[in-house]
């Protein structure tokens, strides 16, 4: 009756792996991408991402060289940099592509629309599909200001080819802090301009006020509590002029927004097929990933829920084996692991201490804020912060939030013990390994 037993529409994590995990269970699958196989986390989002990171990370590491006796000469090249990036985004790209293909999936390089709920154009082909999942992902926010055209979003910064001399940085998420460090490591006197009392909007106020001190310490100049009311040509036209609602204005030589990021529905015929939108154009759905259509799922970033790649991977299993492997799936979004990857990284799971508060816990705090054995040689101004979340009636540990070095491989471990619904007391008959940061979370 219909060409295919399901259409993926997005090629990003979510998509790729239900794509497969469906053909593994004996569907005829098809799936459609009109960018970069692997979506916005292996074209223009974690990985070039953390590769920039990593090639910071190296300048403090240089610095921190001397304490323990090293004496090095160093210089980076941006060129070489964003050019191996590129190439390893390419690399994996054609890795999700491979799978696709070992997995039987027809691909198809090309935008996807409904025409109605059974029926797509694809390119210049009509092709019909008795289920569609929906799995475009999000794309950048634009500013709302006269000449925000001057701007970049953190798609754009990938492609820069040569190192901002004083860039601007509008926004205080993550993308905003990493991108930012990133930055300053390399070499830019960076600035970042935000509209909140403290970065990262949502975390734990303490892992946000500690972070910020990271930016400062790492020579960020941080600006809270303003936005940009317009971007003009400096009096070099080549730099930009942001002015900010408090009367101040900032010139650089690239101006990066990074306001957050709205689902991708646009251009996609969902009116045709029927599937309703909620806030900022998120598709609505359930908890099994079901839009207002029966037949059409979404997962991912487009539903406006967590947007994080382990996350659409875990949405786009859990329908691959609920609707076609006979394995009703539910996926829990109440205990997910998320890293910032700022310099020390902050990493976090569970509940933050408000958000405990304001569910009703009666809560108690574990924490430490120390000198991490590493700078104690290095000389580095740098601080390790653990904080642990405790229900004070039934000790079971609500969350976990840390910044400092390694601290995401840390808290990765961590959100297995709060999975299984570990409690303080078990946390502390754990046996340490010392001398490590992670013991804290042991010996709080």
């Amino acid at each position: 009756m219909y060409d295919v037993d399901l259409f993926v529409i997005g090629g990003g994590s979510g998509g790729v792996r239900a794509a497969r995990i469906a053909a593994s269970h004996g569907a005829k699958v098809a799936i459609a991408e009109s960018r970069t196989w692997g979506g916005t986390c292996v074209g223009r989002g974690c990985i070039p991402k953390k590769l920039f990171v990593y090639g910071a990370e190296v300048a403090a590491q240089i610095a921190d060289a001397r304490g323990y006796g090293w004496t090095i000469e160093a210089s980076h090249d941006w060129l070489t940099l964003t050019v191996a990036v590129a190439r390893e985004v390419t690399r994996l790209s054609g890795l999700y592509v491979g799978n696709l293909e070992r997995h039987g999936v027809t691909i198809h390089n090309a935008h996807a629309r409904f025409l109605d709920p059974h029926t797509l154009e694809v390119g210049e082909q009509r092709i019909t599909a008795a289920h569609v999942l929906i799995a475009t992902g999000g794309k950048p926010r634009s500013l709302p200001v006269a000449g925000a055209d001057r701007a970049i979003s953190s798609d754009g910064f990938f492609g820069l080819r040569a190192r901002p001399a004083q860039p601007i940085v509008l926004g205080g998420g993550y993308i905003a802090v990493e991108l930012a460090h990133a930055m300053a490591g390399l070499g830019s006197k960076v600035v970042v301009a935000h509209r909140g009392t403290k970065v990262l909007p949502g975390f734990d106020d303490d892992l946000r006020t500690h972070v910020e001190d990271g930016l400062r310490k790492a020579g960020i100049e941080v600006r809270g509590g303003v936005e940009a009311t317009a971007l003009e040509a400096a009096a070099d036209p080549a730099w930009t002029t942001v002015r900010l609602t408090d009367g101040s204005a900032v010139t650089g030589d690239v101006v990066l927004a990074a306001i957050g990021r709205d689902p991708s529905t646009s251009s996609m015929g969902l009116d045709a097929a029927g599937v309703a939108l909620g806030k900022r154009g998120a598709i609505t759905v359930d908890e099994t990933g079901r839009t207002s259509v029966p037949h059409i799922y979404a997962v991912g970033d487009v539903t406006g829920r967590v947007a994080l790649t382990p996350v659409a991977i875990r949405e786009g299993h859990a329908f691959a084996d609920s609707v076609f492997g006979g394995k009703p799936t539910i996926v829990r979004h109440d205990l997910v692991p998320t890293a910032v990857f700022a310099h020390p990284p902050a990493a976090t799971v569970g509940l933050t201490e408000a958000a405990a508060r304001a569910a009703g816990h009666d809560v108690e705090i574990r924490s430490s804020d120390f000198k991490p054995l590493r700078h104690t040689i290095s000389g580095r101004d740098e601080r390790t912060l653990i904080k642990v979340v405790v229900d004070r009636t039934t000790r079971h540990v609500l969350g976990v939030h840390m910044v400092g070095a390694d601290a995401p491989e840390i808290v990765q471990a961590a959100a297995i013990a709060l999975t299984m619904g570990a409690t303080i007391e078990q946390f502390r008959q754990t046996i340490a390994i010392h001398p490590t940061a992670a013991e804290e979370l042991v010996l709080l």
